[in-house]
């Protein structure tokens, strides 16, 4: 007989468990609070500017083989477009220089060896300082593991490992930052190419997972919140939606509760999860790039962290962005858009603009929140987690999103 499984919550996590247990001939059905998938990760019309954004920039690498996979699953790998080599420019709003990272194409991390493919004024000894990163472990902070100061760290390290931590790197988890470093830097340039959904993260990693899975006759329902469970000894036995809309579970039914951390702590009291957030800023400029702009732009010395082109559009991302979220709008808009200005050699009055505060974007990734992360297991034998927010021993990135979702479809399928 088919086997059953509800999913609980249509984010990129519980939208990969989906069309992994699908592809495994499970029935399928996915429940969502709200009336739209993808969750951090999506796409909408934004009427400030006329044009279609993401409600985050994510950057994805070549070297994510969870997240590559799961759009290969869907049919969707070619909407991940980046150059062909992994090299990254950078400028430095404060001097005005200008540089490039060549990461080469190779398995190894050969790029370190060749000045002019590192970070400009740097030496072999500056990277090799960064060592302790890659077995450091996640009670130890960053600054207490490698120098957070000179050429090195303010070029590339800091930017790297802001971005992915989403906290000041000093105070980050060093076995998170490490992971990183290991996945990426690491890796060789093989595994550091950039990836971005140039036609919107909707249409590349969320809407063709919902109509592949409805196109399978499994079910994708909007504006259905789980209110709680019924537990039967050491099981789920039914999933409640309030009032008389109450779903009992087969014995060899599973449930993939793919939620944000305080749902989930709601739905299961005891449920151990992060209690710091920080704040992520994002803004988009109706604006054409120049015609030789590249998809991905590092800036250091200013507000703006990392410069996004798009067809008829210019983003930013900034990370860690707690002190930008009650600054008035249109002075922060001001702001940023001087320093894409500089950083994309553009002028003009500032164009149609949105700014995206997302005030809970990630858990803070600090050892002592990363304590706090609950492994996709629970008390419940037919009840799994998943979420960037759980132990992926990543930080919360979309490639944690997919490996937290993946697994727990594979402890689904272990049940066997």
């Amino acid at each position: 007989m088919q086997k059953t499984v509800h999913i609980i919550g249509a984010g990129i996590s519980g939208l990969s468990a989906a069309v992994r247990l699908s592809n495994a001939n499970y029935k399928v059905f996915v429940h969502e609070a709200t009336q739209q998938a993808g969750g951090r990760c999506r796409s909408y019309f934004d009427a400030a500017t006329n044009l279609t954004i993401d409600n985050g920039n994510h950057l994805l690498l070549s070297g994510n083989h969870h997240a590559v996979s799961y759009a290969r699953s869907i049919g969707t790998e070619a909407g991940l477009v980046g150059p062909k080599q992994a090299q990254f420019p950078f400028v430095d709003l404060k001097t005005g220089q200008r540089w490039q990272l060549d990461l080469g194409d190779s398995r190894l991390p050969t790029w370190v060896f060749d000045e002019g493919r590192r970070v400009p004024d740097t030496s072999l000894r500056d990277y090799l300082a960064l060592a302790p990163l890659v077995w450091a472990g996640t009670d130890r902070l960053v600054g207490k593991s490698i120098p957070c100061e000179g050429t090195l760290y303010d070029r590339l390290v800091q930017p790297l490992l802001l971005a992915a931590l989403n906290v000041d790197p000093p105070e980050g988890s060093a076995g998170l930052a490490g992971a990183i470093v290991r996945e990426t830097l690491l890796a060789g340039g093989q595994a550091c190419r950039p990836l971005i959904a140039r036609d919107g993260l909707s249409s590349v990693l969320i809407e063709p997972a919902v109509k592949l899975l409805q196109q399978r006759g499994n079910s994708v329902q909007f504006g259905h919140e789980l209110r709680g469970f019924t537990v039967n000894g050491d099981k789920v036995a039914q999933l409640d939606f309030g009032g008389e809309d109450k779903v009992a579970l087969g014995a060899d039914d599973a449930v993939v509760l793919a939620v944000p951390p305080r749902a989930a702590a709601s739905l299961l009291p005891g449920l151990k999860t992060p209690t710091e957030f920080r704040a992520i800023v994002n803004a988009h400029f109706r604006f054409d790039p120049p015609r030789d702009a590249a998809p991905i732009l590092g800036v250091v010395g200013g507000l703006v962290e990392w410069l996004f082109a798009f067809p008829g559009r210019l983003s930013v991302t900034i990370s860690n962005g707690d002190r930008l979220v009650d600054m008035p709008r249109e002075e922060l808009a001001q702001a940023i858009w001087n320093d894409v200005c500089k950083a994309a050699g553009v002028s003009g009055e500032l164009p149609a603009w949105q700014i995206v505060r997302e005030r809970r974007a990630t858990f803070a990734a600090t050892p002592e929140q990363n304590a706090l992360r609950p492994g996709p297991e629970t008390a419940q034998k037919n009840l799994f987690l998943a979420g960037d927010w759980t132990a992926t021993g990543l930080p919360a990135t979309i490639e944690g999103s997919v490996r937290s979702g993946d697994r727990a479809a594979d402890l689904v399928l272990a049940r066997r």
